[in-house]
């Protein structure tokens, strides 16, 4: 009872879909997963910094932080109409 079944999670997605649209979906999980892996970076860092303190007789090697180019906002792309040229009589 605790916990939700698929039926649940079914009725879940497709609000979702109608809420944020089928079009918008890649990006956001496309920003959702480049701030999870910051996150993680921040995370292992804060991780490496406290064993740093703690054990000073050992270094620590640290990875550089790997800086993800800023998202690129999706335009769709439109094809100009040609123009019908007035017939003069």
């Amino acid at each position: 009872m605790g916990s939700l079944s698929i039926w649940h999670w079914l009725i879940i997605a497709v609000v979702f879909v109608m809420f944020f649209g089928a079009k918008r979906m890649p990006d956001a999980a496309r920003s959702l997963g480049r701030s999870l892996r910051i996150f993680k970076s921040e995370v292992s860092q804060m991780q490496n910094e406290g064993k740093e303190s703690s054990d000073a007789q050992a270094p620590a090697q640290q990875q550089p932080v790997q800086q993800l180019p800023p998202a690129q906002p999706v335009t769709p792309s439109v094809t100009p109409q040609p123009q019908a040229e007035p017939k003069t009589l």
